[in-house]
């Protein structure tokens, strides 16, 4: 049985030809065990939610399940709310190891989506929100089923959408101006597909915390 540090070396991310971005994708990271594992761990024991959103002055249930870990300063907050953390778990711990060392760069908190089946999906945003700072860097883990990420230029029509599939075990880092330039989301399916978990890590900062602007 290989060890860690051999497990780590396996996980290389390369970058992507992506105008006025900084993406790095590794198809397969090495996670140490069966690959359904931790996603049904998760699916059964995570407590999860869902959530709405406010748009145009109304509020919409968001289509997929959601939960929030971190250190307990890694309070968030998103379309009007303020979100506590969890406390990481030993599985979460684990694979935020495994997502650090592979990306080299540290997470204090993780968001989880939860993609029951082809209705669930996420619309079209960046993650831009002041406590992430100006650059920020996010890794996004992917287990179970595999969805297909989109992304929109801000401003230049012209670059078209670019399309990526992440299956289990991927691993897309969008880093340096990334959000600042790029929308993503995950379009919902006509056919039906089995569950995905999305695991992105990030790292937030609220000693700079400012109310968000009325929208």
């Amino acid at each position: 049985m290989p060890n860690q540090n051999e497990l780590f070396s396996q996980s290389v991310l390369a970058p992507l030809p992506l105008a006025d971005a900084e993406l790095l994708f590794c198809p397969r990271v090495a996670l140490g065990q069966d690959e359904d594992a931790p996603l049904q761990q998760l699916i059964e024991q995570t407590p999860w939610s869902q959530e709405s959103v406010r748009m145009y002055g109304k509020r919409y249930l968001q289509p997929r399940l959601t939960a929030w870990y971190g250190e307990p300063e890694a309070r968030y907050r998103y379309s009007g709310k303020t979100y506590e953390p969890l406390p990481f778990t030993p599985l979460l711990l684990r694979l935020q190891q495994v997502v650090a060392q592979a990306s080299g760069s540290d997470y204090n908190s993780v968001l989880l989506n939860y993609y029951r089946d082809g209705a669930d999906s996420m619309g079209l945003h960046a993650d831009d929100e002041p406590e992430l700072g100006p650059r920020p860097c996010i890794a996004s883990l992917s287990l179970g089923e595999t969805r297909e990420i989109y992304f929109l230029h801000k401003r230049r029509r012209d670059l078209g959408t670019f399309k990526l599939a992440l299956p289990c075990s991927s691993l897309l880092v969008m880093r340096g101006d990334t959000q600042a330039n790029w929308k993503h989301g995950i379009r919902k399916l006509s056919q039906s597909c089995g569950p995905r978990l999305n695991l992105t890590f990030r790292w937030v900062n609220t000693a700079g915390l400012r109310p968000e602007s009325p929208r």
